[in-house]
């Protein structure tokens, strides 16, 4: 996924990072929260200062592992949704799906996707990431 990421970017201003990359949830500082998501998607350059992300993130993917399981699924999800990180992906590569959740209204709305499709990215129109090609790299 990172490199069919970075592929799209190319030549474009949003850039995307790999873990470790720390993310600061609240730029005004109001709280204090770092996470170091899998994946992470930054389209305003203003909130990159060389060492983490001020803010949230456009789009964050945490891909499970049986020690993040209920870290990615509960306490992540709940507060990618309350920082207003506009698009949260998990990946699950035992089962080979991907649950995408959309910021609409300052909820998350829900999209699954597994096998060989072709996972639309919300926040960089026109990316789509190709799961068959995602999963054979990780």
């Amino acid at each position: 996924m990172a490199e069919q990421l970075r592929n799209f970017l190319k030549d474009k201003p949003s850039k995307a990072f790999t873990a470790p990359f720390d993310v600061r949830l609240s730029a005004q500082g109001e709280d204090d929260t770092v996470v170091q998501p899998d994946l992470l998607v930054v389209c305003e350059r203003s909130k990159l200062d060389g060492k983490a992300c001020n803010g949230p993130p456009d789009l964050v993917i945490e891909i499970l592992s049986p020690s993040s399981f209920s870290r990615d699924k509960w306490l992540k999800f709940n507060l990618y949704q309350r920082s207003g990180v506009r698009e949260y992906w998990i990946v699950d590569p035992d089962s080979g799906t991907v649950t995408v959740y959309t910021l609409e209204g300052g909820q998350y709305m829900t999209s699954a996707y597994g096998g060989a499709q072709r996972v639309p990215v919300s926040v960089l129109p026109g990316c789509e990431i190709l799961l068959g090609e995602a999963f054979e790299q990780e």
